[in-house]
């Protein structure tokens, strides 16, 4: 077996809407195409002994077991893939549970769909997933560890902490969407203007001189001490000298930790002689020029949480220790320890496993015990100098037991510092006892506390700190989200697109669009190329100025990897006709319409999809989607629409030449399709069926019908406004249509313009796209045919893998077909094949470019315009 391609999605996609995180696996499974599980001995029971969880997988069965059940009955390896690549995420802490798998069209492949968390290790675990499947066929022995420690690794580097996930998860359950900024969990919460961000605990509200107090121990302690917070006694020291004066001055007990430091690093407490004083200052030395040497203060370690100026949850925590027994040795009680199922590494569980680091070999040499010592029966060892549960320690929830008088003062101490989320670091005996009576101290104050010890504590109630982050950055009505309208189709996006994102801007939004040309934030292009995938949509709505936007997606970013969002307000689908048939795994018209239909299922429920009613393929994806429908036609008296608007539904139609909506019983006539410059006098009927698309998205936006009428008018047609959409060039003597129809349905929509025309002769450069099928290279020919007085055939400047011959063999074999008599010719270069048009053209003729290169297509016509303008106007 292997791979022969791999996508990851990250978005609704032609797999699966509800399920956007999916790895999509194209697998040749060579010698084993024609065999199952039952047909090599001894499968089963290897992959049962390697894997004896998976008995919990239910597979299509739908009930425990129900994968083995399949497995000994003989099912395809592609399927055995699947369920391994699910079973090694799950092992190593990554909820992963949705997987499907399909015969792929050549045959003996096979798609194989499964879910992941963190996509770098779910690529990793289809790999994988097939050397183990390969091993287990050939009966050899298979070292699962390494591929389960690597994964480990990928879950550490990669995913969210506790804290962030929390967070997200938060966000997530109130319907407010994120997007990862970079690899170290730096959170976008919402779109557009209404973003907020987030960095593990770190808001876009926390001030960043609070976060420089918080860093500076002295300096925060000297400002809880002058507001009469209790504080341990103490000094900063810089060298060996200071350390001897300091230990003079304040005796022991001692805590010795870096004036920078975080998260325990570098400190070493309960210090009683000089020479575990020395080793100290060294240890915090690695951290940091600055050492702060001060009072031990008795108790036990509470941390107590403020958010947004409240208190919120407060923890004990306790460091990581064991419990003797009098036989086993201390490494035996940590193996012990660690065998707990709560235990994992790293953030995989509740709690972390114990590692017997330098800091525990230093406290066990400083007791004059190893890791092969016994410890007597009750005799409790602190394997740590800090009780961070990030080090095997554990947390106790003590949230009703904190005295008022220190939920004041930790309140104070929040204000005090300034910081929007807070941790603070408490000495006592007793949280339920006010810190002043209980000789405790106030150790330190945390910027970006952890939030695991709350939300998962070992002991007591689990609390939801993260549902006041996510108030405090979205109080009540305050938006996540902005207007999203996504449009597709085969023919008609951009036009559509650029046509809707008017009328946005008309209406006085800052609105972020994509289209084929690039994408544009309030009509400024700041990335140019096709740019209809995930990262162009994620482009805008990642932009702080935007407030609306309009997206245009194509198949391509689809199959790449999904959307870049998963719901939008409005889905508009414009048509569904061949074309990039045969690629991507896409090889019937219903594949894409399949495909096309991601965009309406991902509309909110509250939301409306907008569709052609005309088109079967199109109008058939009403029944799919959980929203509401709004429909589109050229013919008033369709009966869908007809029947649709009988039970109350919205529609735009084509009526007595005028662009109206129905409504109930009510027609609202928006205005005279010959007075809409899109439609070139009415003539462009393709372009009317993208106005009652656009229309329809106005009208559900609750935009005004005079400034729906008054966008569709003063959207102007032209290289700039819309390039290579119907741009129309006047010359003396003839026209010149510059259009960027590409495939057999954009052809015959502008030749029915061109029909319409009055033209003494119709000229037209044609080329077929390499990437397609011979039968629509054959197509392309067959219509220039049947269009065109006279025909141009030119080559694309990337022929996409093919040779010119087997391009240009059967667009020539359809002209001849269609149109033996009419004059043909071939000019491969398309700059060379639009200066022969121009130079040769007729008084009263039409010449058509349908151009691979807009901008320089345009700018030959441009040019050559000029030209003749000047000659006209000599003469």
């Amino acid at each position: 077996m292997k791979i022969i391609d791999l996508r990851i999605m990250r978005g609704p996609n032609y797999w699966s809407v509800k399920h956007p995180k999916l790895i999509v696996v194209k697998l040749d499974l060579e010698d084993l195409k024609q065999k199952t599980t039952q047909d090599i001995p001894q499968f089963s029971s290897r992959l049962k002994k390697l894997f004896p969880e998976m008995q919990q997988h239910r597979a299509s069965e739908g009930v425990e077991g129900g994968f083995f059940k399949s497995l000994d009955e003989g099912t395809t390896f592609g399927h055995i893939v699947q369920h391994v690549a699910l079973e090694l995420q799950t092992m190593t802490g990554m909820d992963s549970g949705y997987g499907r798998c399909y015969p792929a069209h050549e045959e003996g492949q096979m798609m194989v769909v499964f879910s992941y968390q963190e996509e770098r290790a779910g690529e990793f675990a289809a790999y994988a997933a097939v050397r183990i499947t390969d091993a287990l066929v050939k009966g050899e022995r298979y070292r699962l560890s390494e591929d389960i420690t690597r994964l480990h690794d990928i879950r550490e580097d990669e995913y969210f902490g506790p804290s962030t996930y929390s967070i997200v998860s938060e966000a997530v359950s109130r319907g407010i969407p994120y997007i990862r900024l970079n690899r170290h969990s730096l959170i976008q919460l919402g779109y557009g203007v209404n973003q907020k961000r987030i960095q593990a605990t770190m808001t876009c509200r926390t001030a960043c001189f609070a976060v420089e107090i918080a860093g500076d121990k002295k300096a925060t302690k000297d400002i809880l001490h002058d507001a009469g917070i209790p504080v341990p006694k103490g000094r900063t020291i810089y060298s060996p000298n200071d350390l001897k004066k300091a230990v003079e001055w304040l005796g022991f007990p001692l805590v010795i930790k870096p004036l920078d430091g975080n998260h325990g690093k570098g400190a070493t407490i309960n210090i009683k002689n000089l020479k575990d004083a020395q080793k100290g200052f060294v240890e915090a030395r690695k951290y940091s020029s600055g050492v702060i040497v001060e009072q031990f203060i008795e108790g036990f370690d509470f941390r107590l949480l403020v958010i947004n100026g409240k208190f919120v949850a407060a923890a004990k925590r306790t460091p990581a220790m064991v419990t003797g027994d009098g036989v086993s040795t201390i490494k035996q009680l940590i193996d012990r320890e660690n065998n707990d199922p709560r235990r994992g590494i790293g953030h995989e569980k509740v709690l972390t496993k114990i590692k017997v680091d330098q800091q525990t070999r230093s406290i066990l040499k400083n007791l004059n015990l190893t890791t092969q010592s016994v410890l007597p029966a009750g005799e409790v060892l602190y394997l740590k100098s800090t009780a961070n549960i990030s080090t095997g320690g554990t947390a106790t929830d003590v949230t009703d037991l904190v005295d008022p008088y220190n939920i004041l003062m930790a309140e104070r101490i929040a204000g005090l510092i300034g910081l929007d989320i807070c941790g603070i670091d408490v000495m006592t005996t007793d949280i339920a006892i006010p810190l002043n009576e209980g000789r405790g101290a106030v150790l330190e104050v945390n910027a970006a506390p952890g939030f695991r010890m709350h939300i998962s504590p070992t002991y007591g109630l689990p609390r939801n700190v993260a549902e006041p982050v996510v108030d405090m950055l979205f109080p009540h009505n305050k938006p996540a989200r902005i207007p999203i309208i996504a449009v597709t189709g085969t023919n008609g996006k951009t036009t559509t697109t650029r046509l809707i994102a008017h009328m946005v801007k008309h209406k006085g939004y800052q609105v972020g669009y994509t289209t084929t040309e690039g994408i544009y934030i309030q009509d400024k292009l700041l990335e140019k190329g096709d740019t209809t995938g995930s990262y162009s949509a994620q482009f805008v709505l990642k932009d702080p100025t935007v407030n609306f936007a309009v997206l245009e997606c194509a198949r391509g970013g689809l199959l790449r990897s999904g959307l870049g969002f998963e719901q939008c307000d409005i889905g508009i689908v414009t048509n569904v006709s061949s074309d990039h048939l045969g690629l991507g795994g896409i090889n019937t018209l219903e594949e894409l319409a399949r495909l096309k239909a991601v965009i309406p299922k991902s509309v909110s429920k509250d939301g409306y999809a907008v569709l052609n009613a005309d088109d079967d393929l199109v109008y058939a994806m009403a029944e799919e989607v959980e929203c509401k429908v709004a429909l589109f036609s050229m013919d008033e008296q369709n009966p869908r629409i007809l029947k649709h608007i009988a039970k109350g539904g919205l529609a735009a139609v084509f009526e007595n030449g005028y662009i109206s909506i129905f409504k109930n019983s009510y027609k609202i006539r928006i205005d005279r399709v010959a007075d809409v410059p899109l439609t070139f006098g009415g003539k462009a009927k393709f372009n009317i069926e993208n106005i009652l698309a656009a229309t329809l998205a106005g009208y559900i936006s609750h935009f005004d019908v005079q400034d729906i009428k008054t966008s569709l008018r003063t959207f102007i047609p032209s290289p700039n406004k819309t390039p290579g959409r119907m741009n129309l060039f006047k010359f003396p003597n003839f026209d010149v249509l510059v259009d960027y129809a590409h495939n057999v349905g954009g052809l015959r929509a502008v030749g029915e313009y061109i029909n319409a025309l009055e033209v003494s002769k119709k000229v037209g450069i044609v080329a077929a796209v390499g990437d397609r099928r011979p039968q629509d290279f054959y197509e392309i020919g067959c219509v220039s045919g049947e269009i065109f007085d006279e025909v141009i055939v030119r080559l694309d400047s990337d022929l996409r893998g093919k040779s010119a011959e087997e391009i240009l063999g059967p667009v020539l074999q359809g002209l001849e077909d269609t149109a033996p008599h009419k004059e043909v010719r071939q000019i491969p270069e398309e700059m060379r094949a639009i200066a022969y048009a121009l130079e040769h053209a007729e008084p009263g003729s039409i010449i058509a470019i349908f151009t691979e290169d807009v901008h320089e297509s345009v700018k030959m016509v441009e040019s050559f315009k000029v030209i003749q303008d000047r000659k006209v106007f000599v003469e």
